[in-house]
């Protein structure tokens, strides 16, 4: 990380019109009240944040679902916060919304906000797969909100796929990414599904319900995911995320892949300092409460040590094209790691694992197992 790099602002929406089985953010059903109230909130937290004395040139609107608000209620949130941070003019914008919210009406609102980059959660093409993950919109739906999207002019338009769904055959996978390729977007995130603790999806797998596919399946569907996409042009510029250029990567993003701070304002929202963590109240009522009582509505936070830090370098460094750059590792954080595991890393490359030429990068073979290769490389921290 660069000392002068600008830290990006993540702005968190936590309203759904209903809650996916899969998902495990801080997310809570749509009512009005209850989102005019979190929004006042959201304001007078940023009002509290110009103590962290940052300088920002991303701004990101997350969720749940950003689209759930009405463009002027974001664009009061995006007043408040440049009205109290040091946001640089053009910073790049970028805004999650899902299928069933894009309208021309929305999409013009979108725009005048400033919007660079609109991330739509289409997720899959299959009908079937779309009610599984309890999705709202339909096939149809998901290919119109693209091609208007596109058609609107952000400078980005991305779209998000899931795939390693229990039974999911290659076929329809493969059916979703082509019909995905042929709409053209800038970007492409596909992620692999993962049952979080707490979930929907978690308790139907502990009552037998919901029967996850086996890692070797899991891997063929994520190499099939890289070989699909770089055959249509869409270079993998991280472990799960693709595009056509690289003004087409998420710039917002990529801050947290490297180390450079960022700060998070809204329910259960995360921070990072170059050495510090810190994050949210996760609870509806403890954060507006806290906020409204002029407090801030930290939950916790953590000092992270030299070696959290470098581990934390390699997992992030890994999950990268660009991969880790192994004498920066060294100097930085005193860790050898090519010496430390010469014979190890040798047979990642002659496997067709990794690539080392002073640097360490995965291939796409590597990224499907990249938590594997991480927890096997020995940085002598302990």
């Amino acid at each position: 990380m660069s000392p002068a790099a600008a830290a990006g602002l993540y702005l968190h929406i936590p309203f759904c019109s209903a809650v996916c089985p899969y998902c495990d953010f801080a997310v809570l059903p749509t009512a009005a009240a209850s989102s005019r109230r979190y929004v006042r909130a959201l304001i007078g937290e940023l009002a509290m944040l110009a103590e962290e004395e940052l300088a920002f040139d991303t701004i990101y609107f997350g969720g749940g679902t950003p689209s759930a608000l009405a463009a002027a209620d974001l664009d009061a949130v995006l007043e408040a916060a440049r009205g109290r941070l040091a946001i640089e003019e053009d910073a790049w914008l970028a805004m999650e919304v899902n299928p069933e919210d894009v309208s021309p009406a929305a999409l013009d609102g979108w725009r005048e906000l400033g919007v660079s980059m609109l991330s739509l959660g289409v997720q899959s093409f299959q009908e079937e797969e779309l009610r599984f993950l309890g999705r709202r919109h339909s096939p149809a739906e998901g290919e119109r909100a693209v091609r208007e999207a596109l058609k609107a002019g952000f400078d980005v338009v991305s779209a998000d796929l899931i795939f390693g769904l229990p039974g999911q055959e290659p076929g329809r996978l493969l059916d979703s990414i082509r019909k995905l390729v042929e709409l053209d977007p800038q970007h492409i995130s596909c992620y692999q599904l993962t049952v979080h603790e707490g979930t929907p999806f978690h308790h139907r797998r502990l009552q037998g319900r919901l029967l996850e596919l086996g890692e070797s399946r899991q891997g063929e569907l994520y190499e099939l995911v890289h070989t699909e996409l770089s055959s249509a042009g869409y270079s993998a510029y991280e472990v799960s995320n693709f595009a056509k250029t690289k003004a087409g990567r998420s710039r917002h993003n990529q801050k947290y892949w490297d180390h450079t701070p960022y700060l998070g304002a809204g329910l259960a929202a995360h921070s990072f300092s170059g050495r510090r963590r810190w994050w949210n109240e996760p609870d509806f009522e403890e954060y507006c409460g806290r906020v409204e009582g002029g407090e801030r509505p930290l939950a916790g936070s953590e000092e992270l040590s030299d070696a959290e830090l470098a581990l934390e370098a390699v997992m992030l460094g890994l999950r990268r094209s660009a991969g880790l750059d192994l004498e920066r590792l060294r100097t930085v954080y005193g860790v050898n790691l090519l010496e430390r595991n010469a014979a190890l890393i040798e047979r990642y490359v002659e496997d067709g694992v990794a690539v080392a030429d002073g640097r360490l990068r995965l291939t796409s073979r590597g990224f499907a197992v990249a938590d594997a290769v991480v927890r096997s490389l020995d940085l002598g921290l302990d």
